[in-house]
């Protein structure tokens, strides 16, 4: 299930980036996603909060996800030359927080989509058990 997901968001960031092209803001590309996901009839949230809990309280310190697609699916858009290890790990913090199993991080900076895709999954034996 978690597979299919995760193909069709990858499917149509693939045709955002087909269309567009690389070199443009994040925000560019933010906005036509939203647009093909919903194309695609899939459900999702955008710039969705993120609140830390911290010693058992709740605060709002200003994260937000990209999107999150079928309240299952992280997303982070970059469109930077390449992915940085900080990049990986803001994806996996989000993840973490959140109690979701996989984001996807995309950047659309790159000459392929399909080489600006890195799939972050937190626990593989759940993943693959979907």
């Amino acid at each position: 299930m978690m597979k299919e997901l995760t193909e069709k968001i990858i499917g149509a960031a693939i045709e955002v980036h087909k269309t567009i092209g690389p070199g443009l803001l994040e925000s560019a590309y933010e906005e036509c996603l939203a647009h093909e996901l919903r194309l695609h009839g899939l459900c999702f949230g955008r710039q969705v909060p993120l609140p830390v809990t911290y010693k058992g309280v709740s605060l709002d310190c200003g994260y937000r996800l990209g999107f999150l697609v079928e309240n299952a699916v992280v997303l982070e858009l970059k469109s930077v030359e390449s992915f940085q290890p900080i990049h990986e790990a803001q994806l996996l913090t989000y993840l973490k927080l959140g109690g979701w199993t996989i984001g996807l991080l995309l950047n659309f900076n790159v000459p392929l989509l399909k080489d600006g895709i890195k799939r972050i999954v937190l626990n593989y034996k759940d993943f693959s058990a979907t």
